[in-house]
């Protein structure tokens, strides 16, 4: 090393080391660069925090991109079902109000393009349309009162509708609806064609639930999983929950503090949100939760769903930003077995031993009578049933194919005995797998 000044009382070895056995102040092994005097991996994390910030500046491009391609496909929807609260069509004293009954046709007229769009209205307002002209100042709970008020509300509701579309030349037909008329198969069949018959011809169907009849849905006034499930009937291309709320909130929306949610990818997203119970007008009886819930039932089945109040109704439907926007998270199934699935009330429930239970639930088999260990409740053939674990624990439902008389003496025997038995009309399944839904743990 000609020219190199030795310090006394010490020597290098081959990597650079003093006698001391440190390594000097210039070795590149300190991380040190001897030209700048700066760590050379600081350049490297910057390159890679720069490489990070970019590709998220990437993906939310993307996000941004993708969201409004979605929204332009909500305003270029064909089909679409759009469900109207009773809060946005009354007064809290009861009775129909005109103006905004008229503002709602308005917007439906202008959506529906003349008819280049088809348009299915599912309404609430029946029982507190009914409540003025009956004399009573809120809604009753008792139900035979709640059916009087849905018998005479539901004449003028639909007298309403018929004279405010007439404006524009529209014809609207009345379809109301029981779960009987959509789990059963031949009832469904029916209903299903009514619809698109309706719309094959330019009308327009105003739905609602069979309030004087019914007496399960009415103690919930629960039209919005109603039109949830109206609009997988329809195979829509578009679901649109109207109330007097501009969409889903983090918290009470009257609450300082709390913002609205743009949208919902997933189950996920809706963790830690706290869903309101009750509307502002005090005459429905849904309110967040029960229109969550629908959002639910629609988006697990493939139909993307829009959630705001009714002043907001023309942007939802335009495909602008507002409310709350539901992804699409599933794929479309059998449309009864929707129904069976989230509208069916079961009249019985079948215990089934664990055999029976893995091969419903892990191999998607038909039920057999040597598979049920016990048998609850009063039903007969084509009722909905409920299929419950030795613990208890309701693992499916399904249409039964006996009366509950019949199936005691048919438990645990094969359908080869019954056959030979009693006849070959018993060598059949109780509970056959297209009549079957699971249902999630």
């Amino acid at each position: 090393m000609s020219g190199a000044r030795r310090v006394p009382g010490t020597e290098r070895d081959a990597g650079g080391r003093d006698g001391t056995g440190t390594r000097q102040g210039t070795d590149s092994g300190q991380g040190m660069d001897a030209r700048e005097g700066t760590d050379p991996r600081e350049g490297t994390d910057a390159r890679r925090d720069a490489d990070i910030r970019r590709d998220a500046d990437i993906r939310r491009d993307a996000d941004i991109r993708r969201d409004a391609d979605i929204r332009r496909g909500v305003g270029q929807a064909h089909r679409i079902v759009v469900k109207i609260g009773s809060s946005s069509l009354t007064t809290a004293a009861g009775g129909l109000d005109a103006d905004r009954v008229d503002a709602l046709v308005d917007v439906l007229a202008k959506t529906r393009d003349g008819g280049a769009r088809e348009l299915v209205l599912v309404s609430s307002g029946a029982i507190a349309a009914g409540l003025a002209p009956l004399g009573l100042r809120r809604r009753p709970k008792d139900l035979a009162r709640q059916q009087a008020a849905a018998s005479v509300g539901q004449g003028l509701l639909m007298a309403r509708y018929t004279a405010s579309f007439a404006r524009y030349g529209i014809r609207v037909g009345q379809i109301l609806l029981t779960t009987d008329d959509t789990s059963r198969r031949a009832h469904h069949r029916n209903a299903s064609r009514t619809l698109d018959k309706l719309l094959a011809m330019g009308a327009l169907p105003v739905v609602n639930e069979n309030d004087t009849v019914a007496t399960d849905e009415i103690r919930f006034g629960d039209n919005d999983r109603l039109a949830a499930l109206v609009a997988h009937l329809v195979r829509a291309d578009l679901l649109v929950l109207l109330s007097d709320i501009d969409g889903l909130y983090d918290g009470d929306p009257s609450r300082p503090g709390t913002s609205r949610l743009a949208e919902i990818r997933g189950p996920a997203d809706l963790d830690g949100v706290e869903i309101g119970s009750t509307g502002r007008a005090g005459v429905g009886t849904g309110g967040m939760v029960t229109k969550v819930e629908a959002a639910r039932i629609a988006a697990a089945a493939g139909i993307p769903v829009v959630l705001t109040s009714a002043v907001h109704a023309a942007d939802a439907l335009a495909g602008r930003d507002t409310g709350t926007f539901f992804h699409a998270t599933g794929r479309r199934s059998a449309d009864r077995l929707l129904w069976l699935q989230h509208a069916s009330t079961p009249r019985g429930a079948l215990t089934l031993d664990d055999g029976a239970v893995r091969a419903v639930v892990e191999g998607r088999k038909s039920l057999l009578p040597a598979g049920i260990a016990a048998v609850e409740g009063e039903f007969t053939a084509g009722d909905p049933v409920e299929l419950r674990d030795t613990a208890g624990r309701a693992v499916a439902r399904g249409l039964v194919n006996f009366d509950a008389k019949e199936l005691p003496q048919l438990l645990g025997r094969s359908t080869r005995d019954l056959a030979r038995d009693l006849g070959p009309a018993y060598e059949r399944e109780v509970v056959h797998r297209d009549d079957l839904v699971l249902l999630a743990p």
